[in-house]
């Protein structure tokens, strides 16, 4: 039986002054899904199960745009994305553009296992999730104060100055190694805010925002979305690791540092391989995150 580990991120991206009042509070929110993750773990629980329990832990803090606490888009209205998947036989499910769903990992977990598909989106998605009982809330559950205010001030800016949108990014996401030695990945987000309705992020799409495999690692990707899919970010990681026999950490830096250094963006992503090393890499002012190995105190960072 090998060991466990649980490392978890809320979203990288520029500093604020927000995040700066709040700092202890984003700490809680991470310490509090690593820990509900670690539970799984340590009980004998599947990866697959550990990464799901952390994102909605996250999900449900109105502080990290993730569930509740997700950013507004161009219309005022709040469009989730997210995924989930399983790196013992590269199972998968995703679920864009949900609205009222409280966790929309759990309905991108319940995608992966009870239908034929990996992605469904929109309208239709949210229906499943509602014909299944999964949990829903109304629309004023989502909208933070914050969130409001951050897309009054985007809203603003895009009209003295179209096309110079300058955002704040907001991701949530987890990775795990269980005690049979399978990883997991799940990841979540809110989108950016004042984004054009109907905009996909990265952390539904496999291969960009999530990725897991035991032929070599978990991913899950926060930043400029738009970037993450372009570079397959996720993928990248788990694919220099195979075929050209990088380490975690040397996989994540060279993605990050060196394939990714002339992007204009933020991007930022953690990683766990199933020998239970930790990669963690990010180009931006900050990324909330945090890890626990087996035997080892909990790390919580945000700078």
């Amino acid at each position: 039986m090998g060991k466990i580990v649980i490392a978890v991120h809320g979203g990288a991206g520029p500093d604020s002054e927000h995040i700066k009042q709040n700092i202890e509070g984003y700490k809680k929110g991470i310490e509090e899904a690593i820990n509900k993750g670690y539970a799984v773990l340590e009980s004998g629980g599947p990866a697959v199960n550990a990464v799901e329990a952390a994102v909605k832990a996250l999900e449900d803090n109105p502080l990290f745009n993730a569930g509740r606490g997700a950013a507004l888009n161009d219309k005022a209205e709040v469009e989730m994305c997210a995924s989930i998947m399983d790196g013992k036989n590269l199972r998968s499910g995703a679920a864009a553009i949900v609205r009222n769903v409280k966790n929309p990992v759990a309905l991108a977990r319940f995608i992966m296992e009870q239908t034929t598909h990996v992605y469904i989106g929109g309208t239709p998605a949210t229906s499943l999730a509602k014909e299944n009982n999964l949990e829903l809330e109304p629309d004023a559950y989502f909208i933070t104060e914050y969130q409001y205010e951050t897309y009054l001030s985007a809203k603003k800016e895009a009209e003295e100055k179209p096309g110079q949108k300058q955002h704040k990014h907001g991701t949530v996401g987890a990775v795990a190694l269980d005690r049979e030695g399978n990883v997991a990945a799940a990841t979540s987000t809110g989108g950016l805010e004042f984004c054009t309705e109907g905009r996909i992020a990265d952390s539904s799409v496999i291969g960009a925002g999530t990725y897991a495999s035991n032929d070599s690692c978990a991913v899950s990707c926060t930043g400029d979305g738009e970037y993450m899919i372009r570079y397959v970010s996720a993928f990248q990681v788990a694919a220099l690791m195979e075929y050209k026999g990088l380490t975690i950490k040397e996989a994540c830096n060279f993605l990050i540092r060196e394939k990714c250094k002339d992007i204009d963006g933020d991007m930022g992503l953690i990683a766990v391989d199933t020998a239970g090393n930790i990669g963690i890499e990010f180009n931006s002012e900050r990324m909330h995150r945090g890890w626990k190995i087996e035997k080892e105190d909990a790390v919580i960072y945000t700078y």
